[in-house]
């Protein structure tokens, strides 16, 4: 019987940690009858040491051998130019490969025979495919470790607490998007003890965040605009009009808060500018300010730059926090793998990988480009 095998290759990204496998997800593989390579050093910057993978089944090669032998080549993100050029025609690569902001890329390899199959293309309203939503699971690692950096940021308690020296006050948390991300923050700044209070232009998030114990943010839409909410379970994009009566609404409660955790991202697009500058230097000396949307395309704040802590002229700090899952590489990374153990499970059938044109989970994987 012929075998699948795969390989999990080092990211050469700046700054990115992660791996596509970690052992566990080693150990699931070869169960399911896969042969598994992993490229020296690839857990390195996620704390799963070579000999880890060994132990679990794996076999550590160096990257000219992997890419050689795998028919599908496991990575996190997009490859870098050298990494592209060492794929062949016939191999498949799986990941976070982003075709939509990439498609000189994706369209370079499906002329060279590459079949690409990225697993942001996913359609989160299929129930079945949830195990292999690596944007859920990352975005999860995002919310909870905005809130921990949040508070590791701020110089006062989080909680209330009364001591001999007498009563601390809560933090006062506010929270703009209530997708997976804010949800998690939500709930990560509720259990670390403080107020926290959450926007959404989706009305459908008032019980979700209510339900974890956080005070829904009431605006009021200007006449005629309706609900925010999009197609999918996602928000729509604002019009201009929309964006500016929802920030001048949101400036006040901004100026009031001492955290703003901010995960307001669109897909390819600009994120919603969400707090002005005008808003921060209203907030007090101390207050901190993290958005999870800071990228090249911009952010959700307007004075955030990605991947860099700025302390304001008015005290205010001020976090361009666009890579966080990179930051907790070894959840991330042991989240994501089982997203990727889930869909060579589904992928895999009789020692083969399968791509039907019919299922619609691998369809949207494939951007409908299966041949």
């Amino acid at each position: 019987m012929p075998t699948v095998t795969v390989g999990a290759v080092r990211e050469r990204a700046p700054g990115e940690r992660r791996v596509a496998l970690v052992p566990e997800a080693v150990t699931l593989l070869i169960r399911a009858g896969l042969d598994v390579l992993v490229e020296t050093g690839a857990g390195s910057g996620a704390w799963f040491t070579d000999a880890g993978y060994t132990d679990a089944g794996a076999t550590v090669v160096p990257s000219e051998e992997l890419y050689a032998r795998a028919d599908a080549v496991l990575c996190v993100g997009p490859p870098d130019p050298e990494t592209a050029e060492s794929l062949r025609a016939g191999q498949s690569l799986i990941g976070l490969l982003e075709p939509l902001r990439h498609p000189a890329l994706a369209r370079e390899l499906a002329e060279r025979g590459v079949r690409t199959v990225s697993l942001d293309l996913l359609p989160r309203t299929l129930s079945r495919a949830q195990s292999m939503d690596a944007l859920t699971s990352q975005a999860n690692v995002a919310g909870y470790k905005a809130a921990v950096l949040a508070a590791d940021s701020y110089d006062r308690f989080f909680p209330m607490l009364t001591t001999a020296a007498g009563t601390m006050r809560p933090a006062q948390v506010l929270v703009l998007g209530a997708g997976v991300a804010g949800l998690q923050a939500i709930a990560t700044a509720r259990r670390l003890g403080a107020v926290v209070t959450a926007y959404d232009v989706r009305p459908a998030a008032r019980e979700e965040v209510e339900s974890l114990g956080a005070r829904f943010l009431d605006i009021q839409h200007p006449s005629g605009t309706g609900s925010g909410a999009g197609q999918g379970g996602y928000a729509r994009e604002l019009t201009e009009a929309e964006q500016q009566a929802q920030r001048a609404a949101l400036d006040a409660h901004v100026a009031r808060t001492d955290i703003v955790i901010t995960t307001a991202r669109v897909p390819v697009r600009k994120p919603p500018l969400l707090v002005t500058a005008e808003a921060v230097e209203a907030m007090k000396p101390g207050s901190v300010v993290v958005d999870l949307a800071a990228s090249e395309l911009g952010g959700n704040v307007e004075v955030s730059e990605p991947d860099k802590t700025q302390v304001l002229a008015g005290g205010v700090t001020v976090i361009g926090a666009g890579r966080l899952p990179s930051a907790m590489a070894t959840a991330a990374s042991t989240a994501y793998a089982r997203n990727l153990v889930a869909l060579l499970r589904h992928l895999v059938h009789d020692g083969e990988l399968l791509f039907d044109p019919a299922d619609e989970i691998t369809a949207a994987l494939t951007g409908g480009a299966l041949s």
